[in-house]
């Protein structure tokens, strides 16, 4: 789950640390600076010199004409490729890869052994649904975590803390309340390690483009973990027990404290280091902080409001394949279709899309992302149904242009608070949108439910598209100036 980090503060840096290759002067003007430092002074050139006799004899001496030209310059990496091309940047994702994993199939596996040990749904679905509940919690009360430590203790602390509490579901003995309670301390964690990652990359991507294209690739392996995490622990699940499939959990999350601790950098912290003072007085000034800002907060609930509606047929899939007649493989079908269509989105945008058109498209494509629900109201069958879920996957695909407005708008010495603040709140809002979808369709039918949750999310983004249009300010650099790799040493940012 979490995890993070780095040689040894001000060492050498890896090449591949720099986006545009080894070659790239620390100091972008170096060159300009060297070119002009003489103006006065004209280049004198030998006429017997061979670089003169190049330019002056059309019929140049053997030994010239013989003479190996200049090797080209290798091409700069670009999209992401030039994310992939730093070395602390796929610690990161391999150790996001891992710990993902590793959460999805323990929640799998620990869900089924509630439900053996105790034989109750309602206990059952309450595991399933801890995952949501308390990140509300972590991310509010613990969010000054992110800012006050140094990145990597906060990352590596918090894979550890999951690998414990896994590692003791584990035991035998361990009582199902004991299980749930386990189970609110790993989510009450999450938001902390996933803000504190989101701000640890801007030190190691910056703050521009690669910033955006790294959290676009973390985006895309959550959305994989989907399909990929429940098939593995349903594998894991039919040659094991579950309490064997949640060991081997244990290992994802050590070895992602591993990758983080010895694949990172380690760098200070964002308000100067250890500090005395009360934690949960300092998280609390800090959401105040964030929240009073009316172009943070604007930009905050463009998160936010989509994702509040859009979880509505996911959360009524099975329900509405029942409505219409649809067996067990079609509702498979129907939970893959919208992260299907939201990784193919996501991958157009990062690697196609320039930086200030991704910029251009958030207001009308966040706007336009919840139409597609609105075919619930025909109540579709099969094919027209999994066009409009996909479709609505496709409408995430604002959210990268929005990674880069946001990342603008926050002050560096509140990013890490931000970031969690904004994890926490948008996994309560969907876990908020899942509940009211069901309770709506207790009274009413399934497709006019998903319809509704349709026009009032529409109406609701229009009005939220309007205030963030209100409080619009300079954001992504058109000229991608700001996409170069920070050096640790003159910054005081956590690492990631």
């Amino acid at each position: 789950m979490p995890s993070n980090s780095p040689s040894p503060a001000g060492g050498p840096r890896d090449a591949a640390d720099t986006p545009h290759g080894p070659t790239r002067p620390r100091d972008p003007s170096a060159a300009p600076r060297a070119a002009t430092a003489h103006p006065a002074e004209p280049v004198q050139v030998s006429a017997s010199s061979p670089e003169r006799a190049d330019l002056i004899d059309p019929k140049p001496s053997p030994a010239l004409r013989d003479r190996a030209p200049a090797a080209s310059p290798e091409p700069t990496p670009r999209g992401y490729r030039a994310v992939f091309a730093v070395r602390e940047f796929r610690a990161v994702f391999a150790a996001h890869l891992l710990s993902l994993l590793g959460v999805v199939v323990s929640e799998l596996a620990l869900t089924v052994l509630v439900y053996d040990l105790t034989g109750s749904p309602l206990l059952s679905a309450l595991t399933f649904a801890l995952g949501f509940l308390p990140y509300l919690v972590g991310g509010t009360l613990f969010a000054g975590v992110a800012d006050r430590y140094p990145a990597r203790r906060v990352l590596v602390t918090c894979d550890l803390i999951c690998a414990g509490c896994v590692a003791v579901m584990v035991l035998p003995g361990t009582p199902v309340g004991g299980l749930l309670a386990l189970r609110c301390l790993v989510a009450s964690v999450s938001p902390v390690f996933t803000g504190t990652r989101m701000a640890a990359l801007t030190d190691i991507l910056g703050e521009g483009d690669l910033y955006v294209l790294g959290r676009s690739l973390l985006r895309i392996v959550s959305q994989s973990a989907l399909l990929i995490g429940f098939g593995v622990g349903g594998v894991l699940l039919a040659a094991l027990s579950a309490r064997g499939a949640i060991t081997i959990t244990v290992g994802t999350f050590l070895c992602s404290a591993a990758l983080l601790r010895f694949g990172t950098r380690d760098r200070p912290a964002r308000t100067g280091g250890d500090r005395g003072g009360a934690l949960l007085k300092e998280s609390l000034a800090g959401a105040r902080v964030v929240l009073a800002d009316r172009r943070i907060r604007a930009l905050m609930l463009l998160f936010w409001v989509p994702a509040l509606f859009v979880v509505a047929p996911e959360a009524l899939a099975a329900p509405y394949a029942d409505e219409i007649g649809l067996g067990p493989a079609a509702l498979g079908l129907l939970m893959c279709a919208m992260p299907v269509g939201h990784i193919a989105a996501e991958l157009y945008a990062g690697a196609v899309l320039a930086p200030r058109i991704r910029s251009r498209i958030v207001l009308p494509v966040a706007a336009a992302g919840l139409l597609p629900l609105l075919l619930y109201g025909l109540r579709p069958g099969m094919v027209l149904t999994l066009v409009a879920l996909a479709l609505a996957g496709v409408g995430a695909a604002y959210i990268i242009g929005l990674d880069q407005w946001f990342v603008d708008a926050v002050p560096e010495e509140l990013r890490g608070r931000a970031m969690t603040l904004l994890t926490a709140g948008l996994m309560t809002v969907q876990g908020i949108g899942m509940a009211l979808a069901g309770l709506a369709a207790e009274f009413l039918p399934v497709h006019r439910v998903v319809a509704g949750s349709g026009v009032i999310g529409v109406v609701c983004t229009l009005l939220l598209v309007r205030e963030v249009s209100g409080t619009a300010r300079s954001t992504v650099p058109a000229d991608g100036s700001r996409t170069e790799v920070r050096d640790g040493a003159d910054q005081h940012m956590t690492s990631g």
